[in-house]
This record gives structure tokens, C-alpha cells and sequence, in this order.
């Protein structure tokens, strides 16, 4: 587990008992039942029952992601509360204004009021610009990556040539796999990921 970044006995209007429970029992928590489930994926082999392995992938992007998301949600904290810098000038000119944006966000995040999920700024590598994203829970955004290898596996991607079989078609897609591709992703990510520690 990452420590808080910030005093929590210093935020306005949030209290530090709030805080150290979040942080322990929700951060903590999603950190040491994502160090289970690979306990339990490493134990995985090829007769492992495929409900089983589903189940556990599932439950190894949930966690990761909340871990990811809690991470980035202390992060951000332990500030002054004043919008300012490259990011305000980049959200007012998206917005035509900072305030339309923190409107947008802030409506965001109530849609989710009773409920539960996230909001978050995210910069779109694809668009090449800021975006506000809901999630209802973990897995509905992406936390933070570059895909470097996609598979579809939704029926319509190997039905008509294998019906059911989708371990054939699994077959086909590794045989017709671009690893330059991967390759020039990878790097790419790389060079990224080493701008984003700064």
C-alpha cells in the first residue's frame, strides 16, 4: 500500500478519520485482495475449470483498477483547491471556459450520487485531449494504459467461421498477430511512461 501523500488531519472538510478508513479499509483492501487473486491465478493451469479463470481475471481488473483509482484519487489531494497552470488553460479551452468544465464534472459526479462509481479527467491518447469519463464501478473506464495487443472475443469476431468454437478461433488470431505492432506499441508506452514519472 501506497501511504497518504497528504496530512489527513489537515484537508477542509474532510475528516481524518474519513480519510485513514477510506484509505485502509478501501485502498488496503483492494491491495490485499488483488495480491490474493494472483496468489490464486498463479495456481492456474490448463484443466483449471474456465469459470474459475473468468471469475479470477475479473476480480484481478477490478482490483487493479481500484487500486489504480484509489492511488490517483489521494493523489490528487492535500492541495489548495485553486484551478491553475497548463491544465486550467487546456480544460477552459476545451470548455470555452474552466467553469463550464467543473460544471460538467461536478454534474458527473452527481448522476452518481446514491450509487457508486467515478469520475475522471482523463487524457485521451487516442483523441490527444482532456476527458471527463463515468464509471459505475472498476472495470466501465479505463484506469490508466496503452493497449499494446487486442482481442475481440465477442461472438461476432469468430462465429461465422467457427460457430462456437472460439479455441479455434483463439488459434487464428495468434496466427495472424502483428508483433511489430505490439512491438511499436511497447515502445511507445515506454516513452510514455517514462514522461508520465517525470
Amino acid at each position: 500500500m501506497a501511504p497518504l501523500p497528504f496530512n489527513p488531519a489537515k484537508l477542509k472538510g474532510l475528516s481524518e478519520k474519513l480519510l485513514r478508513s477510506h484509505h485502509e479499509n478501501n485502498y488496503g483492501g483492494a491491495v490485499k485482495n488483488l495480491n490474493k487473486v494472483e496468489e490464486e491465478l498463479a495456481r492456474v493451469t490448463k484443466d483449471t475449470p474456465g469459470f474459475l479463470v473468468g471469475g479470477l481475471k475479473e476480480r484481478e481488473l477490478t482490483f487493479t483498477n481500484s487500486m489504480i483509482l484509489h492511488e490517483a484519487y489521494f493523489g490528487n489531494l492535500g492541495g489548495d483547491g485553486k484551478a491553475s497552470g497548463p491544465i486550467q488553460k487546456l480544460l477552459a479551452a476545451a470548455h470555452g471556459d474552466f467553469g463550464r468544465w467543473e460544471e460538467h464534472f461536478r454534474a458527473t459526479g452527481a448522476s452518481l450520487g446514491g450509487g457508486s462509481g467515478w469520475v475522471i479527467l482523463t487524457y485521451n491518447f487516442h483523441s490527444g485531449q482532456p476527458q471527463t469519463y463515468w464509471s459505475g464501478n472498476h472495470t466501465q473506464a479505463l484506469a490508466h494504459g496503452h493497449p499494446l495487443l487486442v482481442m475481440d472475443m465477442y461472438e461476432h469476431a469468430y462465429q461465422m467461421d467457427y460457430g462456437a468454437a472460439a479455441a479455434r478461433y483463439i488459434d487464428a488470431f495468434f496466427q495472424n498477430v502483428s508483433w511489430d505492432v505490439v512491438n511499436a506499441r511497447l515502445e511507445r508506452a515506454q516513452k510514455a511512461a517514462t514522461v508520465l514519472r517525470g
